[in-house]
């Protein structure tokens, strides 16, 4: 069994006050962080093998909050940052309207967030690029990467191969430290196919503001399921 889960990074700053690019995580994505660490710590649900961060701020501050949880020494890559946004870094939105006019990779994939920055086509293929390597390194374990909202939804059209060059008329709305899983099992005299577990999974933020904290310890780690039957089928297999 091969496990891949892919984890949001907190709240960041530019999210906040509007600035492109790499920023640090605001105190309420610290936060974020911090109960997904205390989630993780309690539960146990993920025995990971492997825990690979991007090397954005927002993500790379997220990872170092939530490694104890996981007991693991963080591995930070730079091919599952977010796409890149070459000049248009560290503008204010309004600055970068201004100068460059509004982005719409759903109408021009091909044209670039800003000089030096990908496109639409080369961001997809660098995310799926990533992942995929990362799979054939880490066959068989269970696999962790923090990382950005995009590389999430990329996630979608690697493993259900969706075609990358177009925008997707639909969308994803990832939330902050929520968990995404992605598993494949092999069955005898089958081919190994990928299945989405879960997607969105941000419980451990509900009670941010409450005054009842979520008992984790007394949660299991793993829903009640029967014995895991193999799907029907597709006509060509």
């Amino acid at each position: 069994m091969t496990n891949l889960y892919l984890i949001r990074h907190g709240e960041a700053l530019g999210a906040i006050h509007d600035i492109i690019g790499d920023t640090d995580l605001s105190p309420l994505g610290i936060l974020q962080a911090e109960r997904l660490r205390d989630r993780l710590a309690a539960t146990g649900e993920i025995a990971a093998d492997v825990l690979i961060s991007s090397t954005f701020k927002r993500a790379r501050q997220t990872a170092e909050i939530i490694a104890p949880a996981l007991g693991l020494a963080i591995l930070y890559d730079d091919e599952v940052q977010e796409l890149r946004d070459g000049v248009g870094e560290g503008m204010h939105i309004e600055e970068y309207r201004a100068k460059f006019g509004e982005v719409n990779f759903r109408e021009t994939p091909f044209r670039q967030f800003a000089p030096d920055g990908e496109n639409w086509g080369q961001f997809v293929l660098r995310a799926a690029t990533a992942l995929d390597r990362f799979i054939r390194e880490n066959e068989g374990k269970t696999i962790v990467i923090v990382c950005h909202g995009g590389i999430i939804g990329a996630s979608f059209l690697y493993f259900l191969g969706i075609g990358s060059l177009q925008y997707p008329q639909a969308g994803f709305d990832t939330e902050n430290t929520s968990i995404t899983h992605w598993a494949r099992r092999i069955f005898s005299g089958r081919p190994a196919r990928w299945r989405l577990k879960r997607y969105n999974d941000d419980m451990h933020l509900r009670d941010i503001q409450s005054t009842v904290r979520i008992p984790w310890k007394a949660i299991s780690a793993t829903p009640a399921e029967g014995t895991e039957q193999p799907a029907v089928p597709f006509e060509e297999e």
